[in-house]
């Protein structure tokens, strides 16, 4: 059994102040669960990678594989293997050679290595390849005997830390298709860095959102997208974001760009009671729609119409604000309307509105 736990884990920079890059992280992960840690630059997901990898020290808090609390155990000691960014080949080896390096510093026998090199490399589309030196090789396929060298090994956990950042955008479609159901085919735990939230939400089992060094939820990809714990994963899962803007409490709803938002009676008992006068709501592009001509909307003023065949996404303006009443409407491809000229836009159903906390930025769910 290979789960992964980490206790309240935290890495501590030097510094006044000191620098809490991984704060008080506590996760479980699953024995043959994929979980993608995925958030912007410097929210933690790299260093808390690393932290596992033993590559950075856990400061408080302690981390386990397999109930084994391995805090401070040399890398080597983990049974862990680590896919890095740049694939760190070594270029006067062939492919088969990279792929065995580990088991022969293993002191693995020459014939087990290469029956395990074999088999990896059929499972990896790489039998054409083994004698090949890595310049000889496509990006694709040098990530592919990077896997393949983490594979041999057998680890009871695969560290991904953004290996497909260096492939071309259709490329990296591809490769994660072909990573997920590689690791479903093998049932090893894993656990995936990533800054694309495309790419966690395609890949993961489970995706852990972090910013600034806290975990700000962990869930299925469909719970991070239809029920966001905090404005800010609401913001950053989603492509296009959320639309999110700071409303007023008014009587039956939140006042929305001259128009009244509905909301549920108990969820205004609720923010009266807390003394709150107002609160962030979101509503993603796709939860917008034209309004019709006697419905009560809000317009839209067209700055850009992004025609992407099946969809159309349509960026505009609210009001005459700032930056905060720029807004995304999704509607069907080739209904773009034309750039200067003014939409008016409805919620599609009441549900399609999130509410949180304009000071916390926890979801309001009384």
């Amino acid at each position: 059994m290979a789960e992964v736990a980490y206790r309240a884990a935290s890495r501590v920079y030097p510094g006044t102040p000191p620098v809490r890059a991984v704060d008080r992280l506590d996760l479980d992960i699953a024995d043959g669960e994929f979980l993608v840690l995925v958030g912007p630059s410097g929210s933690g997901k790299s260093t808390a990678l690393r932290m596992l990898a033993g590559l950075e020290d856990v400061d408080e808090g302690g981390i386990e594989i397999g109930g084994r609390d391995v805090s401070d155990l040399h890398p080597k000691e983990r049974d862990i293997a680590m896919v890095f960014q740049n694939y760190a080949l070594y270029p006067h080896m062939t492919v088969a050679e990279n792929m065995g390096f580990a088991l022969r510093l293993q002191k693995v026998s020459r014939a087990e290595t290469a029956r395990r090199v074999s088999e990896t490399a059929r499972l990896l589309d790489l039998a054409n390849y083994l004698d090949r030196k890595p310049k000889a090789l496509s990006g694709g396929q040098r990530q592919r005997v990077a896997m393949g060298r983490a594979i041999v090994r057998e680890p009871a956990v695969f560290l991904m830390d953004e290996p497909l950042s260096n492939l071309d955008a259709k490329l990296r479609v591809e490769t994660r298709a072909n990573i997920a159901a590689l690791q479903q085919r093998l049932a090893t735990t894993t656990v995936y860095v990533t800054h694309d939230q495309v790419e966690a939400m395609t890949m993961g089992h489970r995706v852990a959102v972090l910013r600034d060094g806290l975990l700000e939820q962990c869930a299925s990809p469909r719970e991070l997208y239809e029920r966001p714990a905090t404005a800010f994963v609401a913001g950053f899962i989603g492509s296009p974001a959320m639309n999110l803007r700071t409303a007023a409490l008014v009587e039956g709803g939140a006042e929305f760009a001259g128009t009244t938002l509905p909301l549920p009676r108990t969820l205004l008992n609720w923010a009266h009671d807390a003394g709150l006068g107002e609160l962030t709501v979101g509503i993603r592009p796709e939860g917008l729609r034209p309004a019709g001509a006697d419905e009560p909307g809000f317009e839209l003023t067209v700055e850009l119409a992004e025609e992407l065949g099946s969809d159309t996404f349509v960026h505009g303006r609210i009001g005459s604000g700032d930056g905060d009443r720029r807004f995304v409407l999704r509607t069907e491809g080739g209904s773009g309307p034309p750039v200067g000229s003014t939409l008016r836009v409805a919620v599609r159903d009441p549900g399609a509105v999130h509410t949180f906390d304009p000071t916390t930025g926890r979801r309001l769910e009384p």
